[in-house]
């Protein structure tokens, strides 16, 4: 099973695709990951229509089972939280349209799973995803970690969900 996160935002939306590996030293197989970038000089309008144009095209690749995107939780930041937002219903309705699976976490829950502490910073959260993924160097920029991040979280967290799912049966 493929899963692929996103990590939303407007000038740079990170992406990753992550399954299970074989191996018990590295839990997760990288498949693809990478950054969507668009020019702060350029509309909104413009900069959505490019980001919608390449999850599409990212969801036609890869072809996950399930798409895990970033939950705002709190930005001080308003206007950021705004795009944030923007691009996060972007991903969530292409997805939608595809009939797959949503899931979101908060950066806290995201790092909780994947590092063992919610106030984990990126460079921890580089350094983990490196060794889950047995990738030869961090991924770059943090943007493509978090994305990793939140597939992993989602790889980590699906036994307790299906064994709540059943027990609430």
């Amino acid at each position: 099973m493929f899963v692929l996160g996103i990590d939303p935002g407007l000038t740079r939306c990170g992406f990753g695709a992550l399954e299970r590996s074989a191996s018990k030293d590295v839990p997760y197989r990288a498949l693809v990951a990478g950054v969507i970038e668009t020019d702060a000089d350029e509309s909104l309008e413009r900069r959505l229509g490019i980001v919608s144009t390449e999850i599409e095209l990212l969801l036609d690749e890869v072809s996950p089972a399930v798409v895990v995107v970033e939950r705002i939780f709190f930005q001080s930041n308003v206007r950021t939280a705004i795009s944030v937002a923007q691009v996060s219903g972007v991903v969530i309705a292409a997805a939608a349209r595809r009939g797959l699976e949503v899931c979101q976490f908060t950066p806290n829950e995201v790092k909780e799973a994947v590092v063992g502490h919610g106030g984990a910073s990126k460079s921890q959260v580089q350094a983990m995803i490196t060794r889950l993924c047995g990738l030869s160097e961090p991924p770059k920029p943090p943007d493509v970690a978090d994305a990793l991040a939140l597939a992993a979280c989602y790889l980590t967290s699906e036994r307790l969900r299906a064994a709540i799912g059943a027990a609430a049966r």
